[in-house]
């Protein structure tokens, strides 16, 4: 398995050469990367787990983090659970996947139901490993999808292949402290911590449910120098006045639309800092970042070979061949590639000029009248109103055209109107609105709303009206 040319032969044995004030950082716990080299935190139950299917069912990223290093290279596969996970779908996963193990935690709410041979506990602290290591095996890792255009699937990776994009570290990069809004048991949180371990950083965790503002200190107190998330998380982050006691040197976004609002806004904030922002997804892996402040994405990336990623488009759909992709969906319940290895994304992009910029998903579509309307170039539009700090745009049933487009507006804490001066601030939105879109795609109506709410992902949730 290799690191784009480095060697990575398993994460245990990678995080032995760490630097030796790299640390774990959760909310309430810690744990220094290279103890991990010869301590556990499994109870010294590793050889149980050895060539088995396993199901990482921890409440915590800590207990995943560690479950993940530990069991790298000496189990046969295991599936990381995101929390958010409906426990009607469990039972389909444990099928698809063959589990015969599950890792848990004091948290686990599922540990009842989980009829499983071997049941083991992270402790969430590590202790000396008393057991020699079991013989190496090719672990691979299988990571739900978002389940964006249907019901989630298993995606089935490895090593290689999740490091693929990953560059290794150099003596000038310095000591990194990488920070995180994504959970780690997602596809763009793993990355991150495999950037974080693979690079010798400190690493510090999200946790579920803490207020943006604590995290940010948190961040603030380790000294994060590279943070990454959604570009809904970094909204929620820079209308906390917390923001302004980090200074990243390196901040990244991935996981929706990078539109030109929210890019100038960080570059607003962190003036210092390389702004850049990647596209990944569960299935095709990583495809690019961009780093010239610019949304979109240079038209020389199409038609092109970059570090082994191949793209083209395909009736506007973005497709990909990669070797950071995913090999297969678990279960065999549909194909992850057609038959020249491309990933089709169902993202749609649009070439204008020298720049191919992302509309929107496939299947996310309203249609008004017969008319197609992608809810996030309308958002893109709303947001670069000074005013405005983020959007939402969904369909409302009409009976007329069958549906029509309204939006939901966050309003910058400060700017903030009065009842009598609302209805200006809806007339300037809606004008800038007539100015750079068609009729059909203007929204008919919009409100101000105090947040919007932001899924497990990361990512808006977005709900048909």
């Amino acid at each position: 398995m290799s690191m784009a040319g480095v060697e990575v032969p398993s994460l245990r044995a990678f995080v032995a050469n760490a630097r030796a004030l790299a640390f774990l950082w959760d909310r309430g716990a810690s744990v220094r990367f290279t103890d991990l080299a010869r301590e556990t935190s499994l109870g010294g139950r590793l050889a149980e787990l050895s060539g088995r299917s396993v199901l990482l069912a921890t409440t915590n990223q800590l207990s995943t983090a560690l479950a993940l290093i530990e069991l790298d290279g000496i189990a046969r596969r295991f599936v990381v659970l995101p929390p958010d996970v409906e426990a009607d779908r469990l039972g389909a996963m444990i099928a698809a996947a063959e589990v015969n193990a599950a890792v848990i935690d004091e948290g686990t709410a599922a540990a009842p139901a989980l009829a499983l041979p071997v049941r083991v506990t992270c402790a969430g602290a590590i202790a000396p490993m008393k057991e020699a290591l079991p013989a190496r095996a090719a672990t691979e890792w299988l990571l739900m999808t978002s389940g964006t255009t249907g019901a989630p699937k298993l995606a089935v990776h490895n090593l290689a292949a999740l490091t693929a994009a990953i560059v290794a570290p150099s003596a000038a990069d310095g000591a990194a402290v990488w920070g995180t809004f994504y959970d780690i048991r997602r596809y763009g949180g793993l990355q991150i911590f495999l950037r974080a371990v693979l690079g010798r950083a400190s690493l510090v965790l999200s946790s579920a449910g803490e207020p943006v503002a604590d995290h940010l200190a948190r961040l603030a107190q380790y000294g994060v120098t590279h943070l990454s998330g959604t570009p809904s998380q970094w909204r929620r982050a820079l209308m906390s006045p917390a923001i302004r006691g980090i200074a990243p040197r390196y901040v990244r976004l991935s996981g929706e639309i990078a539109d030109q609002a929210i890019l100038d806004a960080l570059r607003a904030a962190f003036p210092r800092a390389v702004i850049g922002h990647a596209y990944a997804s569960t299935e095709a892996g990583v495809a690019f970042d961009v780093n010239d402040g610019l949304a979109g994405f240079p038209a020389g990336y199409v038609g092109s070979v970059r570090d082994g990623v191949e793209m083209k488009v395909v009736d506007g759909s973005l497709r990909i061949r990669s070797p950071g992709a995913a090999s297969r969906y678990a279960g065999g319940v549909a194909k992850l590639a057609d038959a020249d290895g491309f990933v089709d994304t169902g993202d749609i992009v649009e070439l204008r000029g020298d720049r191919y910029y992302f509309a929107g998903r496939n299947g996310g579509i309203i249609n008004i009248g017969g008319l197609k309307v992608h809810p996030e170039e309308v958002e893109a539009v709303i947001n670069r109103h000074p005013s405005v700090r983020m959007s939402l745009v969904r369909r409302k049933q009409s009976p007329v055209t069958g549906s029509i487009v309204v939006a939901e507006v966050v309003l910058e804490p400060d700017r903030q109107p009065d009842g009598p001066r609302q209805s200006a601030l809806k007339d300037d939105i809606l004008k800038l609105c007539r100015e750079a879109l068609p009729r059909h795609k203007v929204p008919a109506a919009i409100s101000f709303v105090p947040a919007l709410n932001v899924a497990a992902t990361g990512k808006l949730l977005r709900r048909q009206g």
